[in-house]
């Protein structure tokens, strides 16, 4: 600070020209492309997914198939809707994702972590929504490592007494 404040007045001046100058500077601003797209990387255990999202009829493409062909099971299906879903834009936005890595349930995991942070981004008022339900988050849990002198992770090999 280049000046002390000692009186009450002073510091409710400077207080004033704080929240003025807070006021003018908005909180987040939405992050699109050219196109009008917004993306983002979503991951989950070895998966990793990069997501762009843009108005549209809710048309979800997932490595150039459709999101039904791609996750033939209906669970993975909903996890993937789960972000539109909590945030109320169900068949607003149409998806294109291309995904690597990890199995099937990894890889839907990554494209609602990826589809949920380009919502964001494209409307930062419905961060406060996703973060609440936990979908801005990235799941850290990853498979446990084979240790010496076991089976697998934790499973011991069959004990013989003679």
């Amino acid at each position: 600070m280049t000046e002390e404040i000692k009186t009450l007045e002073g510091l409710e001046a400077v207080a004033g020209e704080v929240a003025a100058a807070v006021a003018e500077v908005p909180l987040h601003e939405a992050v699109r492309d050219d196109l009008g797209r917004s993306y983002a990387t979503g991951k989950r255990k070895d998966a990793v997914a990069r997501v762009w999202i843009k108005p549209g009829s809710g048309k979800v493409t997932v490595n150039g198939r459709d999101m039904s062909v791609y996750f033939a099971r209906p669970v993975l299906q909903m996890i993937l809707r789960q972000p539109f879903t909590v945030s109320g834009r169900e068949d607003q936005f149409d998806v294109m994702a291309t995904v690597k890595g990890g199995g099937l349930s990894g890889q839907a995991g990554a494209v609602k972590h990826g589809i949920s942070k380009a919502l964001q981004l494209y409307e930062p008022a419905l961060r406060g929504a996703l973060k609440a339900a936990g979908f801005l988050t990235r799941d850290s849990r990853v498979v446990e490592r084979k240790k010496y002198g076991k089976a697998k992770a934790r499973k011991s090999f069959q004990f013989s007494k003679r």
